[in-house]
């Protein structure tokens, strides 16, 4: 069986280390702000303007004010700070944000991402992934292996619209861990309830084993 969103999430709080700067994108990144250890330090930034994410709130909790930047009501942890969307944008541009985990339509072996648009349907715009992506110092992929039709979404060329080329660091999905490799992806864990097998058939590119691969720890 591949993992549920919550498992994945757990394998990506293992990405955040002690003091980093997080920015979590909408989708499935968002829930893993409840799987990081107040003990670490980490400061999640929402490009709307708060830096100190929490947890999201128990109903008691809820405070229709605190939200992040997909409108969902937040919490805040000792310490944090409100600005200006500008200063937010800043703080991305600058190269301050240690890690971005953001959620993906389509990767390619290169490390490009297409995250915001399927062409004919309506949207908003790309919103702040464009910067996350060329600003962040770490870019990580949440996402589920394969489309709700069945068709792949880690290819040798995305095909839809490109967000960033070459900005993806690591894909962490419902089948296993994957960096890009130029010419195919390597493969570094698998969901345990899978094989390696599993994820190649599932994966529209290329895929080369990594010399010490093991099964996900979901801990």
């Amino acid at each position: 069986m591949p993992l549920t969103r919550e498992q994945i999430t757990k394998r990506i709080a293992q990405e955040v280390k002690p003091g980093f700067v997080v920015n979590l994108g909408i989708g499935i990144p968002t829930l893993v702000a409840n799987f990081i250890s107040p003990e670490m330090g980490v400061m999640l930034q929402s490009e709307n303007g708060l830096l100190g994410l929490g947890p999201f709130p128990s109903e008691a909790e809820i405070d229709a004010d605190l939200i992040n930047a997909g409108k969902q009501t937040v919490t805040t942890l000792p310490g944090a700070s409100f600005f200006s969307s500008a200063d937010s944008f800043a703080m991305i541009r600058g190269g301050h944000v240690d890690l971005t985990v953001l959620g993906a339509m389509q990767v390619d072996m290169e490390g490009s991402i297409a995250n915001w648009m399927i062409p004919g349907k309506m949207v908003k715009g790309m919103g702040g992934a464009m910067d996350l992506v060329a600003g962040a110092k770490r870019v990580v992929v949440a996402m589920e292996h394969v489309a709700k039709d069945g068709s792949h979404k880690l290819l040798k060329r995305c095909s839809l619209p490109l967000t960033g080329v070459g900005c993806i660091q690591r894909i962490v999905t419902d089948y296993g861990v994957l960096d890009p490799a130029g010419n195919c992806f390597r493969l570094l864990e698998y969901a345990p309830d899978l094989t390696p097998e599993d994820v190649i058939k599932a994966t529209g590119a290329p895929v080369e084993l990594a010399p010490d691969i093991k099964p996900m720890r979901i801990d």
